[in-house]
């Protein structure tokens, strides 16, 4: 008998070269829709808030407009913008701004996560050097990208000690102690982006999105390595970014309302283009019991909610710190309390759906150890998030700021008591799902039967 060769054609083994540069070439295209398409939609958000809050009458024109247009999606992408000022040899000028837009940020994510996934759902198995092949050249366009997004988000602008009719006595003589009595030139204030942070944080925020894409989706194939804990994460994991998205759009129903019907419209519409999680993942944290501490004082502030800025400003005219909390809010406005079922029945209702997407074997008790890990680790990641550090000073010789020029809003997450609330939130509610679960149909409830048996 003659030799029977076991060597299989190459499509069925090794790839040959041309399908290898077939494959690098539709995952480079891959990658780069999927940039392109994440910065156009935060660049396109980004815009729109700022022309919303008035950025289009900036000095500058079209340029100014542009920079600051850039360094609101360079902050929402984790990079850092710094500002600077300069008002001559003896007068300066002091600003800090550390802020996430995260209405940016989460259209950004929720863009850029739907289209790296899009090329994996037609794998039945998801290898992990296919991964890699995507995820690679995902992130190194994405940094590329976000350096010369960066580059851009550079302006200075000039500040005017010219006033309002009200202030015309108080920024008269200051306008005369520079130009007169100091010779100091016109203050002026910028920002640039400070690449090394940006690119570092840039790198673990397009990282962190891509991981947790791959947690929330259910229709993307695993790795066989972690199919193992695929139960266990993805219900959780999906069912929470629910709760947060839910969160969002109550807050967008209720900004289009107040917009609508309590006038300030454009004003609405640049926090809800711009920082509206920040507002509604406030609310989720403090409807759970979680607190902020902070104040605010001069001319700047918290453009909404108002009662927000109004607790700010309450300690000592916003010298001192004020906590921030179902109480302290309550006491402003008796309203405040509706957030503490809101989250109730959010949370739990995240709960039932994390059971109906598990198999029915999984105990109740499993159910509340997942969602208040789950939990715990999500308010962990939003809640720095909600940072916001804004100061602008404007001083003679050192001496201190002058109050006509300068004012500050600090707004600084408690952390850990939050993320401890949360994990006891999520155990009890995550319990309480599994058992309200248990009437209702959903895969898994008959285990699969094993193979039959080869016959000889």
């Amino acid at each position: 008998m003659g030799r029977v060769s076991t060597r299989l054609p190459t499509s069925q083994g090794r790839s040959a070269p041309g399908d290898l540069g077939e494959h690098f070439a539709r995952d480079l295209a891959a990658a780069l829709g999927t940039v392109v398409a994440g910065f156009v939609a935060m660049g396109v958000t980004a815009a729109l808030g700022l022309w919303a809050a008035g950025a289009g009458d900036l000095p500058g024109g079209a340029g100014a407009f542009a920079s600051v247009t850039a360094a609101v999606v360079v902050m929402a992408s984790g990079g850092q913008v710094g500002l600077s000022g300069q008002a001559g040899d003896l007068a300066g000028t002091q600003a800090e701004l550390t802020a996430m837009p995260l209405t940016v940020t989460l259209v950004g994510a929720l863009v850029a996560g739907t289209l790296f996934l899009r090329p994996l759902r037609h794998h039945a198995v998801a290898r992990g050097r296919d991964l890699l092949a995507l995820a690679v050249p995902t992130v190194v366009l994405w940094l590329a990208a976000l350096a010369g997004v960066s580059a851009l988000a550079r302006h200075d602008f000039p500040i005017s000690l010219g006033g309002s009719d009200q202030e015309a006595t108080t920024t008269g003589d200051l306008a005369d102690l520079f130009k007169g009595l100091l010779d100091a030139t016109n203050p002026s204030v910028g920002f640039r982006t400070d690449y090394g942070p940006t690119l570092f944080y840039g790198l673990l925020w397009i990282l962190g999105v891509l991981v947790v894409a791959l947690l929330v989706s259910r229709r993307t194939p695993l790795p066989a390595r972690f199919v193992r804990h695929h139960q266990a994460v993805r219900p959780a994991a999906s069912a929470l970014l629910l709760l947060l998205l839910a969160y969002v759009f109550i807050g967008l129903v209720i900004g289009l309302v107040v917009a609508a019907t309590k006038g300030h419209a454009a004003q609405t519409f640049a926090v809800l283009l711009l920082g509206l999680p920040n507002v509604t993942w406030l609310a989720l944290g403090i409807g759970i019991g979680g607190s902020w501490e902070g104040r605010a004082e001069g001319p700047f502030g918290l453009p909404m909610p108002q009662i927000l800025d109004e607790v700010l400003r309450g300690g000592n005219g916003g010298k001192d710190l004020s906590t921030v909390d179902l109480s302290t809010l309550a006491s402003y406005d008796a309203r405040a309390w509706w957030l503490l079922p809101v989250a109730a029945v959010l949370v739990l209702g995240a709960a039932f759906v994390m059971a109906t997407r598990s198999p029915a074997r999984v105990p109740p008790w499993r159910h509340g150890l997942h969602l208040g890990i789950g939990f715990a680790v999500a308010m962990l990641v939003v809640t720095p998030l909600t940072l916001v550090e804004a100061h602008f000073g404007l001083s003679v010789i050192g001496i201190g700021d002058l109050d006509a020029l300068g004012g500050t809003v600090l707004l600084r997450p408690n952390v850990w008591t939050t993320v401890g609330l949360a994990l006891l939130w999520g155990l009890v509610a995550g319990f309480l799902g599994g058992l309200l679960a248990k009437p209702v149909h959903r895969r898994g409830e008959v285990e699969t039967s094993p193979p039959p048996q080869k016959q000889d």
